[in-house]
């Protein structure tokens, strides 16, 4: 007979650990999926310095061994591996790993969401090292350096102007010269002393040293000219991608497939939680996510007992 788990946690990063914490010392006996490459995007942190506890600052990995040994030392099983659907039409739900199923009577997800890179040539090599996707976590890197931003929506504006109180030179490359970017947030960018706006121009190629990243190559997609642009921190702000296409639509999320909370952290099948950049489109860091995965686990817990 299949063992029906009182919580399955799905996905890890500083939310899903968290919650596992949180579980496994209330006994619920959590037993988390973290997916092939657990952790979330903080595996590609080198340096958090704005998590509190951390006055020398931590290396995102090292973050989030050691938030899954803290949860492991309570009782949390972990399993490196993904889950490839989910049925949550009844309870207990059904998850499946690897061809095999596992029964729970609520379920926590926190798979969060990928940001959307360029995938041109040198980015593999240079994530970490200089190309980022969040300002707010690595723009105190780069005092008087210059940094460039590629976007052209608020989030690309936003970052922008961020990045002036620490670079001494921000660029916006955007490969059009039409923005999705809200009017008011896109005249701050344009007004600002520090901030460099090239339109009708695209990265095709990072350029680094052995230190790190050093520049782009940048192409004008009208004629095909390139340019070389210098900087030592680049910052993608296209898009992020919430991981929930495994859900199949089983819950209600918004038009970008960000999962919508119905009461608390319970999403719209009674039963399931939700935390971390999963739901969140607003703020994104690692302290909202564990701030998050804590509540999803403490109201699991309480559904639960509700239930009986």
């Amino acid at each position: 007979m299949t063992t029906t788990h009182s919580v399955i946690i799905i996905g890890s990063g500083p939310a899903g650990y968290t919650a596992g914490l949180y579980a496994a010392r209330a006994m619920m006996e959590p037993l988390m999926f973290a997916g092939y490459m657990s952790g979330g995007q903080l595996m590609l942190t080198s340096d958090i310095e704005n998590f509190p506890g951390y006055p020398q600052g931590i290396g995102g990995p090292e973050m989030m061994l050691e938030l899954r040994t803290q949860a492991e030392r309570f009782g949390l099983k972990v399993q490196d591996k993904n889950v490839e659907k989910v049925d949550l039409g009844s309870r207990p739900f059904k998850v499946w790993v690897e061809g095999q199923e596992f029964n729970a009577e609520s379920i926590i997800i926190c798979t969060g969401a990928e940001a959307t890179w360029l995938g041109v040539e040198g980015e593999e090599e240079q994530k970490g090292r200089g190309i980022s996707t969040c300002a707010t976590c690595d723009g105190a890197f780069f005092k008087n350096e210059e940094v460039i931003v590629i976007g052209g929506g608020d989030s690309a504006m936003e970052e922008a102007t961020f990045l002036t109180r620490f670079a001494e030179k921000v660029t916006i490359i955007h490969r059009r010269d039409v923005f999705k970017a809200s009017k008011v947030m896109l005249e701050r960018a344009k007004a600002h002393p520090k901030i460099e706006i090239k339109t009708h121009r695209q990265v095709t190629k990072w350029l680094s040293d052995e230190k790190g990243l050093t520049g782009a190559l940048i192409e004008d997609p009208r004629d095909g000219s390139t340019e070389e642009i210098a900087c030592t921190g680049a910052f993608i702000a296209i898009g992020h991608k919430p991981i929930t296409e495994f859900l199949a639509g089983q819950v209600v999320t918004d038009s970008e497939g960000y999962i919508l909370h119905e009461e608390h952290t319970m999403t719209s099948v009674p039963g399931v939680f939700a935390a971390g950049d999963v739901v969140d489109t607003r703020y994104r860091q690692a302290i909202t996510a564990a701030g998050m995965g804590c509540q999803a686990a403490i109201d699991a817990e309480r559904w639960l007992e509700s239930q009986h």
